[in-house]
C-alpha cells in the first residue's frame, strides 16, 4: 500500500506538470498570435494604429485590431504578467516602441465588446448559432508617444481543457494500473510462500508436529529460506522424539525399582517407619509423573474431542468430593470445546489441589466471558506474594513459608497446568483475591479457553 500510494503521489505531480506545460505552450501559441496581429496591423498602416479588415474569424464575424482612445482593461480582469513580457519582447524585437503591454484572459460573455454581438448573433440564429468559444485572450499594447491610443486584438481561446485533463488522467491511471499491477505480482510472488511458511511455523509452534516438508517456492533467497527451515524443523523434530524416548526410558527404569521398593518396605516391621518410606515413595512417584507430563504436553498424542466443558470440570469436583474434599462446584451453562479432556481434567485437578493443600477449601465457577471460556479455582488461603506470582509459574518453583516443602509437591502443578492451558490455546492467570480491607483474602487461578 505504501508503494501504491508513492506511485499515486508521483503519477499526480506527474499529470499536474504536464497539464501546466501544456497550458503554457497553449498560452504561448496564443500570445504569438496576437503579436503577428498587431504587428501586422501596425506596419500595413506604417504605424501602430488604424483599423485591419483581415482579422480572425469569431463565430463566422470577422474579429479586428481596434484602435482605441484608453486602456480596455476592465475590473476584475487577470492580467498574464509572464504573457505580456514575452508579447512586449516579441514586438520590440521587432523595431516596436511600446508603451504599456496589456494580456488577460476573460470569459467571452464579460468581454464588453463581444457580449452584444453575442446577443445579437444568439436572436438572429437562435439555436443554429454556433457555441462560442469559453474565454477569449485580449492582448493590447499602448502606442507611443503618450496618447496615442491603444492597439487591440482578441484571440479566441480554443477549448480543450477537458480533452486535455482526460487524456493525462487516462495516462496516469493506465500507467498507475501497469505498475502497481507489476509490483503486486512481484510481491505476491515473495510474499506468498513467506505467508506460508508464516503458517507452518505457526503450526509446528502449537502442536511440534511436522506432516510433509513445505514445497520450496518463490524467489531463490526465499527457497533457500524454506529449504533451511525445513531441515531445522526435521532436527527439531527428531530432538524431541529423541528427548521422547529417553524420557520414556528414564520413567520406566524408575518406576521399576520405586515398584520393587514398595514392595519391600512391606518387610518392615515397625509400621511408623514404613508409612514415612511408602510416603516418600508416593511423592516421588508424583513427582516423576509430573516431570514426564510436563515434558510430553507439548506433543499430546491424543487428540481433540469434541468436549462438555462443565461436566468435565463437575466430574473432576466430585472426585474430590467423593474422597470428602471441600470442593464446591456452581452449575453453569453447557459449553462444548474442542479439547484433549485427559490433559484438562489434570490441570484442573492441580490447581484444585493445589487449593486444598494451602487453604483446605476450593470453589470452582465456570462461565463464559465473550469469545473465552473462563474456569476459576478460588480459595481462602494466604495468598502469593505479588511480586512472586509470574515466579510461581516457573519449574520447581515453591512459595514463601506458607507455602513450605512440608505441603508436599516438587513445585510443578502450577506449572504443568499452565502448559496445558497453552496446549488448547489458553493462558493460566494467578491473583490475589482482597477484602474490604485491602488484605488478601484468598488467591483465584483462572484458566481462560478460546471458544472456536
Amino acid at each position: 500500500m505504501a508503494i501504491a500510494f508513492a506511485l499515486l503521489l508521483a503519477q499526480g505531480i506527474s499529470a499536474v506538470l504536464l497539464y501546466r506545460a501544456q497550458a503554457d505552450r497553449r498560452e504561448a501559441a496564443l500570445v504569438h498570435t496576437a503579436a503577428l496581429r498587431l504587428f501586422a496591423a501596425g506596419r500595413e498602416e506604417g504605424r501602430f494604429g488604424g483599423e485591419i479588415r483581415h482579422g480572425p474569424e469569431f463565430g463566422g464575424r470577422q474579429l479586428k485590431v481596434e484602435l482605441l482612445p484608453a486602456s480596455p482593461l476592465v475590473a476584475g480582469d487577470d492580467r498574464r504578467s509572464h504573457a505580456e513580457d514575452e508579447l512586449r519582447e516579441i514586438l520590440e524585437d521587432q523595431g516596436a516602441v511600446l508603451g504599456q503591454v496589456v494580456v488577460v484572459q476573460r470569459p467571452t460573455s464579460e468581454d464588453p465588446r463581444l457580449a452584444g454581438k453575442l446577443e445579437h448573433r444568439t436572436r438572429m440564429l437562435g439555436d443554429h448559432a454556433p457555441p462560442p468559444p469559453d474565454h477569449v485572450l485580449l492582448a493590447a499594447v499602448e502606442l507611443q508617444p503618450a496618447g496615442g491610443g491603444w492597439l487591440a486584438v482578441r484571440i479566441p481561446v480554443p477549448g480543450g481543457e477537458r480533452a486535455l485533463l482526460a487524456s493525462l488522467l487516462g495516462q496516469t491511471l493506465l500507467l498507475y494500473g501497469l505498475l502497481v499491477g507489476a509490483i503486486a505480482l512481484i510481491l505476491g510472488r515473495i510474499t506468498r510462500p513467506l505467508a506460508a511458511l508464516t503458517r507452518r511455523l505457526e503450526r509446528f509452534a502449537q502442536t511440534r508436529d511436522i506432516d510433509g516438508q513445505l514445497e520450496p517456492q518463490g524467489p531463490d533467497d526465499i527457497r533457500s529460506l524454506i529449504v533451511a527451515h525445513n531441515a531445522m524443523e526435521g532436527r527439531i523434530a527428531a530432538l524431541l522424539d529423541e528427548k521422547d524416548v529417553m524420557l520414556g526410558a528414564i520413567g520406566h527404569d524408575l518406576k521399576t525399582p520405586l515398584a520393587a521398593l514398595r514392595v519391600r518396605i512391606e518387610c518392615v516391621d515397625d509400621e511408623s517407619e514404613r508409612a514415612k518410606m511408602a510416603a516418600t515413595i508416593e511423592d516421588i512417584t508424583r513427582s516423576l509423573d509430573d516431570i514426564l507430563s510436563l515434558a510430553r504436553v507439548g506433543r499430546p498424542s491424543d487428540p481433540r474431542e469434541p468436549t462438555e466443558l462443565s461436566a468435565l470440570v463437575a466430574h473432576v469436583a466430585e472426585e474430590f468430593e467423593d474422597m470428602g474434599e471441600p470442593v464446591t462446584f456452581a452449575p453453569s451453562e453447557r459449553i462444548v470445546l474442542s479439547l484433549r479432556p485427559t490433559w484438562l481434567r489434570r490441570a484442573v485437578r492441580n490447581l484444585v489441589s493445589n487449593a486444598l493443600r494451602y487453604a483446605g477449601s476450593a470453589r470452582i465457577t465456570l462461565e463464559r466471558q465473550g469469545d473465552s471460556a473462563v474456569v476459576r479455582v478460588e480459595d481462602d488461603g494466604p495468598g502469593i506474594p505479588d511480586g512472586d506470582i509470574e515466579r510461581m509459574l516457573e519449574p520447581f518453583t515453591r512459595g514463601d513459608p506458607s507455602r513450605n516443602s512440608g505441603t508436599g509437591g516438587a513445585g510443578l502443578g502450577l506449572t504443568l497446568a499452565r502448559a496445558i492451558a497453552e496446549q488448547h490455546g489458553g493462558k493460566l492467570h494467578l491473583a490475589n483475591r482482597r477484602g474490604a480491607d485491602g488484605a488478601v483474602a484468598g488467591l483465584t487461578a483462572t484458566i481462560s479457553l478460546p471458544i472456536t
